[in-house]
């Protein structure tokens, strides 16, 4: 499909023997579009980054929760984690037996702790506190927690996880507190976990906190501890900057050195357990894009601004971290266009901090077209909302044989309205 600005799909057949426009006209605009091969693909890359009997990719369901593609992530062998009771019902809408799912949240109540045990998920908690909450709670119940490696590392300090200055993990100084909490409630300490952060390129700030955790896990082994399951976090980047090239992260450097550190560990401790590693938008951020359509072109002095109906309630991101995503142009009879332009991509909230892609140079957009926003499987539909009373959009999925079928529907006004009470 030759257009104004496509080669990135057209080079991988993201639409299969779709048209974008045609899939607009069919489904509505805005529209979330994904790619099943795509997402096949991305789970075999994470999967492939160790063969050891035990290791696991355990999928972050907070980055896509849409059933539909949870049952593929699932068919390809990934257990999964949730951190609400929204996430875990969706994970069990999508087959994930209990002893698939593991429960990692923070901050929640002692009903959402033993929601989550009661139906047979191993919880982890991030703080004494939460361990103290879920001991009363759930005295004898398995539990994990989650420790600080002291190590962060992400495209925006909203996404670090790790280190002195986030809300998440336990200090490993604290670890005679954590047992004396976990022996005074019985507990079944069978897990540690951990979290550095988001969207990092270079495997080098996750190899150190593997060996942190490994530390951790060592330690709790000698305490007599019962660990099952040492899970490193997620975090993996892909590139955003699809049109300029940007280089994926080295997975084979990534893998070799993860391969090479959990065998030798797992055999020195004579470990039969599990490792889990907890990726969400590496799995799901390459097979989504956000479909829109340009409603309106103006000029603001020497500014030009595109309008489009993909609002920051359709795609947050932009507006939540100034986060990048590349930008394609579809056209009736467009063909490509070498000469740019610099131009910026709003939506259509009243808000001015409701823009897509500030001051990029690309092909002039003009009234009509159709706008793809790219990488939008991960923290897409998700952090979608209905500000402005606006409809979240319709999902489609485009399957093994290059056919697209609804895996959402478009909300309707009566969905904005079904939970008032009138």
């Amino acid at each position: 499909m030759s257009n104004v600005r496509s080669s990135y799909t057209d080079g991988i057949r993201f639409y299969g023997k779709e048209d974008p426009r045609e899939l607009v006209l069919r489904y509505g605009s805005p529209l979330y579009v994904y790619n099943e091969a795509i997402l096949r693909k991305c789970c075999r890359d994470l999967k492939g980054l160790s063969d050891l009997p035990g290791f696991f990719v355990n999928y972050s369901a907070k980055a896509n929760t849409n059933p539909h593609l949870l049952r593929i992530i699932r068919s390809e062998s990934c257990v999964a984690d949730a951190m609400s009771p929204g996430e875990l019902y969706f994970n069990q809408l999508a087959g994930f037996s209990a002893d698939e799912i593991t429960y990692v949240c923070n901050n929640v109540s002692a009903e959402e702790l033993m929601n989550a045990a009661s139906q047979g998920c191993v919880v982890s908690v991030d703080s004494l506190s939460q361990l103290e909450t879920f001991g009363q709670s759930v005295p004898g119940g398995r539990v994990m927690v989650r420790f600080n490696p002291g190590i962060g590392a992400g495209h925006s300090d909203k996404v670090v996880t790790g280190g002195k200055k986030t809300k998440f993990g336990v200090d490993p100084d604290k670890l005679d507190d954590v047992l004396r909490i976990v022996r005074s409630h019985g507990l079944k300490f069978v897990g540690v976990n951990q979290h550095i952060g988001s969207l990092f390129m270079e495997p080098g700030p996750y190899v150190s906190a593997v060996n942190v955790l490994l530390g951790m896990a060592e330690r709790l082994i000698d305490h007599g501890q019962p660990i099952e399951i040492i899970d490193f976090g997620g975090g993996f980047g892909m590139p955003y900057h699809k049109y300029e090239g940007q280089s994926r992260m080295d997975f084979s450097a990534l893998g070799e050195a993860l391969h090479g550190t959990l065998a030798a560990w797992a055999e020195s401790h004579a470990y039969h357990g599990r490792f889990f590693i907890e990726p969400g938008r590496y799995a799901v951020a390459e097979c989504g894009v956000v479909l829109g359509t340009v409603h309106a072109v103006k000029n603001n002095g020497p500014h030009i601004f595109a309008g489009t109906d993909i609002g920051f309630n359709v795609l947050a991101r932009p507006m939540l971290y100034d986060a990048f995503h590349d930008v394609e142009i579809y056209r009736q009879d467009g063909m490509p266009d070498s000469e740019e332009v610099e131009q910026t991509i709003v939506g259509n909230i009243c808000e001015s901090g409701d823009i897509l892609a500030k001051d990029r140079k690309l092909p002039l957009i003009r009234k009509g077209d159709v706008l793809a926003m790219l990488d939008a499987g991960a923290y897409g539909w998700v952090m979608a909302s209905n500000y402005n009373s606006r409809m979240r959009p319709a999902e489609v999925l485009i399957a093994l044989d290059g056919h697209a079928r609804l895996i959402r529907r478009r909300e309707t006004l009566a969905d904005l309205a079904a939970a008032l009470v009138m």
